[in-house]
């Protein structure tokens, strides 16, 4: 039995293409509405928006977090970076990179805001089941943002 999802990094045209190639596109979306725990990183984070910003033609993704996301957003691989950052609901800081990563430019009135970088751009959101981040906690070592996932899924069981 599957408790969770987390869609990870990568390219978010390609999750969208071998989603639905594979009939998993409509089954994901189906579960993510109906309050089953998904969790995004980076390009699962572009897969979780309502609303992609600068997405090629005929991009769409799974929805359910009222966000508008913008792909690449800080630029090419070369502009990669690494930043320190406060987490609601996680104890210090959090050492995130940024690789090739979208920003969140809207949110919607139901959304909470767990992370902004120091600039006040948005990298964090969580929506009831789903949360999103535009940086990749595995790259840095940093586990305390999938035990905050895994914490959504126990309060959802």
């Amino acid at each position: 039995m599957c408790s969770a999802l987390i869609i990870p990094g990568g390219e978010s045209t390609v999750i969208q293409k071998l989603a639905v190639n594979y009939g998993l596109f409509e089954p994901i979306k189906e579960r993510s509405q109906s309050g089953f725990p998904i969790f995004g990183t980076c390009a699962g984070l572009i897969m979780l928006a309502d609303e992609i910003i600068d997405g090629i033609e005929g991009q769409f993704g799974f929805g359910g977090l009222d966000v508008s996301v913008r792909r690449n957003a800080f630029g090419n691989q070369l502009d990669s970076f690494e930043a320190d950052l406060v987490f609601s609901g996680v104890d210090g800081p959090v050492h995130a990179a940024f690789i090739r990563a979208p920003i969140v430019e809207r949110v919607g009135p139901e959304v909470q805001v767990l992370s902004k970088l120091g600039d006040g751009r948005i990298v964090a959101v969580r929506q009831q089941n789903l949360l999103g981040i535009s940086f990749h906690p595995e790259v840095t070592g940093e586990n305390r943002i999938h035990e905050y996932f895994l914490n959504m899924i126990s309060d959802a069981d």
